[in-house]
C-alpha cells in the first residue's frame, strides 16, 4: 500500500473514532442542556470554525442566489432532520438502538430511488432490506425497548432522521457548487442555527448549568466530530475510493455502541451484537449497490457525513 492510501486509511480511523465517540458525549451534554439548543450550539460554533478555516485556505464564502434553494434542502435533510432527530430520540432511547436506526439511511435511498427516480429495488435491495428489518425488529425486541410511548417515539425520531437524509440524497443528488470547507461551513451553520432559535423559544435552556463533564462535551462536539474530523474525512476521500470509505464509516455505529456500553454502561450482550451485524451487513449491501457507477453518490459520501 503506497503513502497515499496508508495516510487515507489512518484519516478514515480518526474520523469514524471521533464520530463514533460522540454518540456517548451527547448523553452528557443532554443532562444539563435540551437536544435542540445543545446541538444547535455544537453546530453553529464548529460552522464558524470551518469557516474560518475556509477562508484561511482560500476558500470563497460566496454562495450565488440561485443554489440557495439547494443549499436549504440540504441543510434541512441532512442537517437540521438528522443532527436534531437523532439528538432528541437520544433523550428517550439507547445510544445503540439511536446509531443503528439512523445508520440505516443508505437503506431507505435505494427505496426512496424506486418512486423518485424510477430505480427499481433488485434481489440486493430487498436482501440489504429484509438484514435491515430483522436486525431492528431483533434490537427492539427487549422488553425495555418497547415499555412505553416515550421509547416508540425515540424509534420513530430516528428512523425519521434515517428517512429524510436519504430523500435529501436521492431528491437532491447534485453536489453543491462550493468548495468543500465552504459549503460544510454553510451547510452545518444553515440547519443548527434554527435549532438554537427553537431550543431558546420551546426548551428554555439554563446556560449556566454547563459545568464539568457537560461543557468538555460541547468542547469536544464542537472541535472534533465537525471540526477534525470533518477535514480527515475530506483528507480521506481525496486518498481512497469513495465506495471504500463510505462502508469503512459503518464502524461509526459499531464503535459507537461499544463506547455507550463502556462509557455510559449502556447493555451489550447477544441481542444487541446480532442486531448490530444484521442491520450493519444490509447497510453495506445496500451501499455497494449504490456505489456503482449508474447511481447518483453514496448517501454516506454527503459532505456532513452524520456523526
Amino acid at each position: 500500500m503506497d503513502r497515499a492510501r496508508l495516510w487515507g486509511v489512518a484519516f478514515l480511523l480518526i474520523t469514524a473514532i471521533g464520530w463514533a465517540l460522540n454518540w456517548p458525549t451527547i448523553k452528557f451534554l443532554l443532562q444539563v442542556w435540551p437536544a435542540f439548543f445543545a446541538r444547535g450550539v455544537a453546530g453553529v460554533g464548529a460552522a464558524l470554525l470551518l469557516g474560518l478555516l475556509a477562508l484561511s485556505r482560500g476558500e470563497s464564502l460566496h454562495v450565488p442566489r440561485s443554489i440557495w434553494p439547494q443549499l436549504g434542502l440540504t441543510a434541512f435533510t441532512s442537517v437540521f432532520a438528522w443532527m436534531g432527530f437523532a439528538t432528541v430520540s437520544l433523550n428517550l432511547i439507547s445510544v445503540a438502538e439511536a446509531a443503528l436506526l439512523v445508520y440505516s439511511m443508505p437503506i431507505w435511498a435505494m427505496l426512496l430511488a424506486w418512486p423518485l427516480r424510477g430505480e427499481r429495488p433488485g434481489l440486493r435491495a430487498l436482501v440489504a432490506l429484509a438484514l435491515a428489518i430483522a436486525g431492528v425488529v431483533l434490537l427492539l425486541s427487549g422488553q425495555h425497548s418497547l415499555a412505553g410511548r416515550d421509547q416508540m417515539l425515540g424509534v420513530g425520531l430516528a428512523l425519521a432522521a434515517a428517512v429524510l437524509f436519504a430523500w435529501g440524497t436521492v431528491a437532491n443528488p447534485k453536489p453543491l457548487p462550493l468548495a468543500p470547507l465552504a459549503q460544510t461551513a454553510w451547510v452545518v451553520g444553515v440547519g443548527c442555527a434554527p435549532m438554537i432559535v427553537l431550543g431558546l423559544v420551546f426548551e428554555h435552556p439554563q446556560l449556566d448549568a454547563l459545568t464539568g463533564v457537560a461543557a468538555a462535551s460541547l468542547a469536544y462536539m464542537t472541535l472534533v466530530p465537525m471540526g477534525l474530523c470533518y477535514l480527515t474525512w475530506f483528507g480521506a476521500l481525496r486518498r481512497l475510493p469513495t465506495g471504500i470509505a463510505t462502508i469503512t464509516m459503518l464502524l461509526v455505529p459499531l464503535l459507537g455502541t461499544l463506547s455507550a456500553a463502556a462509557i455510559l454502561g449502556d447493555p451489550f450482550g447477544l441481542r444487541e451484537g446480532g442486531a448490530l451485524a444484521l442491520t450493519l451487513t444490509g447497510v453495506a449491501l445496500a451501499l455497494k449497490g449504490l456505489s456503482a457507477p449508474a447511481k447518483s453518490r453514496t448517501p454516506g459520501a454527503h459532505p456532513t457525513e452524520p456523526e
